[in-house]
């Protein structure tokens, strides 16, 4: 059997992350659709959760829009990752700068769905686009070499 690349160990941690995103997001928009009076029943047709961002329950949209942001950036870290895997270049710099990453993401999440200080999500993004960078800049080296 052929040992698989470590670089699929934060692939799999940063899937894994965005599922619980999204039953946290399921959770507290249930939450806050009961506080609101609103059901499957009562919803209106074509009716968004996003329209809990003007309601006194916007809070409660902070977990989407972290959801949604691990559907956006983290795709470029997955291609870049199994790009390195695939070229067999899962040097332990890569892999802690993945791991790095996914870890950088996850406090990023628990920041925007809790206290949603831009200026600390901002530096969090930053650090881990800085990884992402880097991985990027390895495999494009790797390519050239």
């Amino acid at each position: 059997m052929v040992q698989p690349s470590p670089l699929l160990g934060p692939i799999v941690a940063l899937v894994a992350w965005s599922l619980v995103m999204l039953v946290w997001m399921a959770i507290a928009r249930r939450g806050a659709f009961k506080r609101l009076g609103v059901s499957l029943r009562t919803i209106p047709p074509g009716s968004r959760g996003a329209a809990l961002d003007a309601s006194p329950e916007a809070k409660a949209q902070w977990k989407a829009h972290n959801y949604n942001h691990l559907m956006e950036q983290p795709t470029l870290f997955y291609a870049i990752v199994l790009a390195l895997a695939v070229m067999g270049f899962d040097h332990p710099v890569n892999v802690m700068l993945a791991w790095a990453y996914v870890a950088l993401r996850v406090i990023h999440s628990i920041v925007q769905a809790t206290i949603n200080v831009v200026a600390i999500r901002l530096s969090l993004f930053a650090l881990s686009t800085f990884c992402l960078a880097a991985l990027t800049f390895h495999a494009a080296m790797a390519l050239w070499h």
